[in-house]
């Protein structure tokens, strides 16, 4: 199973929103800290504001925030949302296999998706920031919420 981009992008700004404690970054700042486009960051943050996952607040102190819904929510559920439910081959698009109507492997596939998702669903949002992801995602901002200004300092 594959996921796609905007699925994983949507699971690394939950992750960054749930080390946040104190500032409330900006579409910019966590793009900037991803390392991705501030447009796929800005649609994907759209969309999880649409989930009731992350809220928005515009103007001065603004930014981004995990909801309580955010924080509790099951990656399983995340990503069943975002990337729909679909089957992981399209035995019926343009041009439909002859397999189809007695085929197994489609059945298979079926379930191996939703075994996929039944190994995220007990993980929340918040248990994907336990060290030693937390700790990283904190020091990928400098600890401030916002990326560091200048390059990381030299190691020891």
């Amino acid at each position: 199973m594959r996921l796609t981009r905007f699925t994983d992008l949507a699971l690394r700004v939950l992750m960054r929103l749930a080390v946040e404690r104190d500032d409330l970054p900006t579409t910019r700042d966590v793009a900037a800290t991803m390392q991705v486009p501030y447009t796929h960051t800005a649609k994907v943050v759209a969309r999880l504001q649409h989930l009731g996952l992350v809220e928005a607040r515009r103007g001065r102190g603004g930014g981004l925030a995990l909801t309580a819904a955010g924080r509790t929510a099951s990656v399983g559920g995340v990503v069943r949302e975002l990337e729909g439910a679909g089957d992981v081959v399209d035995c019926e698009g343009t041009e439909p296999c002859p397999l189809a109507s007695a085929c197994r492997l489609r059945g298979a596939l079926r379930r191996a998706q939703e075994a996929f998702f039944a190994t995220l669903d007990p993980l929340t949002v918040e248990e994907l920031v336990t060290a030693p992801t937390g700790p990283l995602l904190i020091g990928l901002t400098g600890g401030t919420g916002r990326p560091p200004a200048g390059p990381p300092p030299p190691g020891p």
